[in-house]
């Protein structure tokens, strides 16, 4: 049917054009931008459109309602794909806090300047830049494994807040992926995670066009996706065509009867959809059709060939009949229902309300522990474990779990509600991801983003393989903890394997991230106070396995000083050092002693923890030049740890004694002994940086 043909239009004949209106937007955002994927968009527009207009509870006019159909595209390449929905069903803008605004999400203009500086519509979705985008995805394998929090999430959220008569949460999850997704690691655990847990809120539907980016999909992955997910315990479908509406249709009526366990619907499709030249070929993957090539796909779709951004008349009106019209009575029915839980339930509603704007309740930082001196002192896993659970009993909503070390990252709730979330049983504090990390730390992504205060451990060294969901977290600017223990080569006979040496310099790389290493049980209290309080940036605590000294705070500096990520800890009489010992960590105890043995000899020194970079460098000037004063050059930086990023605490004449090779398989005494982390070399060292800088 050409677009000109129809003045009254047939209800198939309007599923045609629309499905077209989102092929050729998607062809012509990328042909003006001579870069893009174009041939996913072309495959799987009549997938979103049947998923959108007929199943996704969503309401355009409020994109953050809670209670909404959550639609990740974990494929994210295909963007186009979204943000032609995002047009086309009018969804409404909201500003960085998740507030409601009156403009549109995505203008046509907008869909014009795809991939442009600055433009609503960048290369891949990104979470907080345009409303409707629920996650940022490009690095494959991550929308998928986000899915997976947001499903826990949503369970977790039912069981707590759901009372009789009052269904506060019900809302699915529908992930759209492709082969690279399904070839991805991080996609094979967070399957195998949520096939464990039997989520029946989560669908996930495979594009299966057989083409990856370098060619045909055989060339590498020849398995049957479909047994491997129902080896996963998945419920799984399978759509022959997708083109065909009605069979598509009955897929997503299957997974939503299916109570027991989270679906894949595996879709065979054509990439590049109608492309005489392209279709079914990997030349419509990474590029733009040409110019030549859009007018022939135009005439197959029976469009004007020289239409650029064309929406046939009807076709708003018609989604705004749909999805829209149908989102809104949802949403408006839900309001009703949620008035009625706020008169009966006003704590339970307070709850929420406090939780999705990322406020903390009353009394969030009451009965805390507190250290007293202790010259043996306690592990900061130790102390972390019992300060976590003091929070966690304030903070309702505060929750988490470890990559299958619980025990020994010290992430357990112990406390009698606490509970475990488990297969149908989804009301627990405690998760257990088993041997995870990559799942562990994407599906953390989507629960932080469902609003919940939650946390994850496991091993500093193992932070590697979260490093693709950290990064992600910190774009995002969403406040996921991170809890990361055996922090050194403190760990000790566990060998170089084990012993985390680049970790601290790599994530202290990382844009919106703050890293807080907590010298002692006090600054663990503090530097826990300060990562509850975050609303956009995520947390790394890096905690010691070995115990570390708890400082005298009558004597020394108050904790208090972690907020701002570095302070004075012990100073020269006078306060006119000759010498400053700086450290984090287990290592400032180090500091400590070299310092009281330098001042037994006369010697004016100067402790500074800096527990977190990031904070002590938002600081002023003028409190920065008050802890390291600029005119003294003698300074020494101790840490277990590389030494890259030191030299601009240090300055040019100043010592670093660090890491500059692996760890070794030995007892911790052996190991300070043989790296210079012994109160000797720091003494050493100090009167040498002191000789140096006159």
């Amino acid at each position: 049917m050409a677009v000109s043909d129809q003045t009254t239009l047939t209800g198939k004949q309007l599923d045609s054009l629309s499905i077209n209106t989102i092929r050729t937007l998607a062809i012509d955002g990328v042909q003006q931008a001579n870069s893009g994927h174009p041939g996913a968009p072309m495959a799987l527009a009549p997938v979103a459109y049947s998923l959108w207009q007929h199943f996704l509870r969503f309401d355009p006019a409020d994109p953050v309602w809670p209670n909404r159909d959550r639609f990740i595209l974990s494929n994210g390449h295909a963007s186009m794909l979204l943000y032609a929905m995002l047009y086309l069903t009018e969804v409404r803008g909201v500003n960085p806090e998740n507030e409601k605004k009156a403009e549109y999400a995505v203008t046509l203009d907008d869909l014009k300047s795809f991939r442009q500086l600055d433009s609503k519509t960048p290369g891949h979705p990104e979470y907080r830049w345009t409303a409707g985008v629920e996650t940022t995805t490009g690095p494959l394998g991550q929308g998928v494994g986000n899915s997976v929090g947001f499903a826990i999430s949503a369970n977790w959220l039912a069981a707590r807040y759901n009372k009789p008569g009052f269904e506060i949460f019900n809302y699915n999850i529908y992930a759209f992926c492709g082969d690279g997704d399904l070839m991805e690691g991080v996609s094979q655990e967070a399957a195998s995670l949520a096939g464990h847990l039997q989520l029946p809120n989560l669908c996930w539907i495979y594009d299966n066009n057989r083409i990856t980016l370098d060619g045909p999909a055989d060339w590498s992955f020849t398995e049957d996706v479909g047994k491997r997910f129902e080896a996963y315990r998945w419920n799984v479908v399978h759509v022959t065509d997708a083109n065909d509406l009605e069979q598509l249709s009955k897929a997503y009526n299957n997974f939503l009867q299916t109570n027991d366990r989270p679906t894949l619907i595996v879709v065979n499709s054509h990439i590049g959809y109608g492309s005489p030249h392209k279709q079914d070929t990997n030349a419509a993957h990474g590029e733009a059709l040409g110019a030549d090539e859009v007018k022939l796909v135009k005439k197959f779709y029976g469009w004007p060939e020289d239409a650029k951004f064309l929406v046939p008349d009807g076709v708003l009106n018609h989604f705004r009949e749909g999805i829209g019209k149908r989102g809104g009575d949802l949403r408006a029915k839900w309001t009703t229902l949620y008035e009625g839980y706020k008169q009966k339930y006003p704590d339970l509603a307070k709850q929420l309300d406090q939780m999705q704007h990322r406020e903390l309740p009353e009394g969030w930082d009451k009965n805390l522990p507190t250290f007293p001196a202790d010259a043996k002192g306690i592990a900061t896993r130790e102390s972390g474990g019992k300060v976590l659970n003091a929070f966690a009993e304030n903070i309702p909503w505060l929750i988490g779990g470890s990559a299958d070390l619980s025990g020994s990252d010290r992430t357990t709730l112990k406390f009698e509600t606490a509970g475990n979330f488990q297969p149908g049983s989804y009301a627990g504090r405690n998760f257990h991801f088993g041997v995870r990390e990559h799942a562990m730390a994407s599906a953390m992504n989507g629960m932080v983003i469902s609003k919940t205060r939650a946390f994850v451990g496991t091993f500093f060294n193992f932070s590697d393989y979260m490093k693709p969901a950290i990064r992600l977290a910190a774009l995002m600017e969403i406040p996921t903890i991170y809890v990361f223990t055996h922090d050194s080569i403190g760990l000790g006979e566990d060998g170089p394997t084990h012993q985390p040496i680049e970790q601290l310099a790599g994530l202290r790389a990382m844009p919106n991230l703050l890293v807080m290493r907590p010298a002692d049980a006090n600054e663990v209290v503090e530097a826990w106070r300060v990562a509850l309080q975050q609303k956009s940036d995520p947390v790394a605590m890096v905690l010691s396995r070995q115990a570390v000294p708890t400082f005298d705070r009558a004597k020394f500096g108050a904790a208090s000083g972690v907020a701002k990520g570095g302070y004075t800890l012990a100073d020269a009489a006078d306060g006119k050092p000759e010498v400053i010992l700086m450290g984090t960590g287990s290592e400032v105890s180090l500091c400590v002693s070299a310092y009281e043995q330098l001042t037994a000899a006369g010697v004016k020194a100067r402790v500074v923890s800096l527990p977190c970079w990031e904070l002590f460098d938002k600081q002023d000037e003028s409190y920065r030049n008050q802890v390291l004063p600029p005119a003294v050059k003698a300074r020494v930086a101790v840490e277990q740890a590389s030494v890259f990023g030191w030299s601009q605490y240090v300055g040019p004449t100043g010592k670093i004694i660090g890491m500059r090779r692996f760890g070794a398989s030995a007892p911790i005494k052996d190991l300070q002994k043989k790296f210079g982390f012994t109160t000797e070399n720091v003494v050493a060292v100090s009167r040498e940086a002191i000789a140096e800088a006159k």
